[in-house]
Formats: C-alpha cells, sequence, structure tokens
C-alpha cells in the first residue's frame, strides 16, 4: 500500500498497490504492520457498508463525540464517491480545513480518517457503496456533525441536486468547539 499524507496532520489517502496478471490483480486493502509503521491506529472493531441509489446523495458531516471519537478507513467498492474530511481539533493548526478526494474501485484508493475529523461524501454515480472500517462501537448518544454546507469549511460539493436524511440536512454550523485535543491518531 501506498501512504500519502494530506494536507491535514494525521489524515491520509491509502492506495492499493495491485500486483496484476491475465487473471485481473491481487491488493491488500489492510495491513496491519504497515499502519503501525505511518503511526495510525490499527484497531478497528466493526466494518459498515452504506449503500447508496441515486447520484448526488450526501451524507455527512459525521463524527463521535469522545469518549468514543472515531478512526475510520473508508473505501468505495462500487460506483464513485467525493469523500471529505474536516478537521475540528482546536489545537490542530489546520482546524476547520477539508480534504476531498475520488473515491472509486478503479483508482483503489481509501481515506483514513483520524480522530477530530468529522466525515460525509457525495455520491458521483447511481449505486454507489462505501465501506468502513472503525476504531469505535457505535453509540447514537455520542453521533454528532456539522453542517454540510458550514461557510466556516468551504466545501464545495461537486452535485448541484443533493439527497440527505431530514437530520443531515438540519445538522448544525460548527462553533468552535473541539472534539479532542492533540494530534495523535
Amino acid at each position: 500500500m501506498k501512504f500519502t499524507e494530506t494536507k491535514l496532520c494525521g489524515a491520509f489517502v491509502v492506495e492499493l498497490e495491485p500486483v496484476a496478471d491475465e487473471r485481473g490483480f491481487f491488493a491488500r486493502t489492510w495491513c496491519e504492520r504497515e499502519f503501525e509503521e505511518h503511526g495510525l491506529r490499527t484497531r478497528f472493531v466493526q466494518c459498515s457498508v452504506s449503500f447508496n441509489l441515486k447520484r448526488g446523495t450526501l451524507r455527512g458531516m459525521h463524527y463521535q463525540r469522545d469518549p468514543y471519537g472515531e478512526v475510520k478507513l473508508v473505501r468505495c467498492t462500487r460506483g464513485a464517491l467525493y469523500d471529505v474530511i474536516i478537521d475540528l481539533r482546536s489545537d490542530s493548526p489546520t482546524c476547520t480545513q477539508h480534504v476531498a478526494v475520488v473515491l472509486t474501485p478503479d483508482n483503489g484508493k481509501m481515506m483514513y480518517v483520524p480522530k477530530g475529523f468529522a466525515h460525509g461524501f457525495q455520491t458521483l454515480e447511481d449505486n454507489s457503496e462505501l465501506f468502513y472500517q472503525i476504531s469505535e462501537f457505535y453509540r447514537p448518544e455520542h453521533a454528532a456533525g456539522v453542517a454540510w454546507n458550514d461557510p466556516t469549511f468551504g466545501v464545495e460539493w461537486p452535485v448541484a441536486e443533493r439527497i440527505m436524511s431530514e437530520r443531515d440536512r438540519t445538522l448544525p454550523r460548527w462553533r468552535g468547539e473541539s472534539l479532542r485535543g492533540g494530534h495523535a491518531q
């Protein structure tokens, strides 16, 4: 796997390094040793799938409050996604900045989302699917989010037509609260 740190400290784009032949290819999507070599969290306790019927579906910007802040590793397994992360760590020099990456099965990119970040995505094709590895168990009482269109973050979503849940449509603007301190994953 190839690890490229984004402009947001601790957030990485991880790319597959396929070994190909006439049958297709083989590639690792997870290796505890390689993630540890980059100082990244390697304990994942649950995996989830988000399937989205229509192009333009927007989910986010979600996070889980401490003490159950999550690290996520996300990968598109079908279709195409515009994947967005926002640094909400008040002590980070990149607090309120975002990174967006197009994830597809063909480009083999994954997004490593550290604790203290909000995460969301918009589908670029019908029938798109995202696979998550998550470091903490889901705790509904700690689930939170920030508005997808909060001008503080300046995210430019690529598809004008947006299909959203009422919950995501009404998430509050960011009020400057930190999700956690420190830069460690």
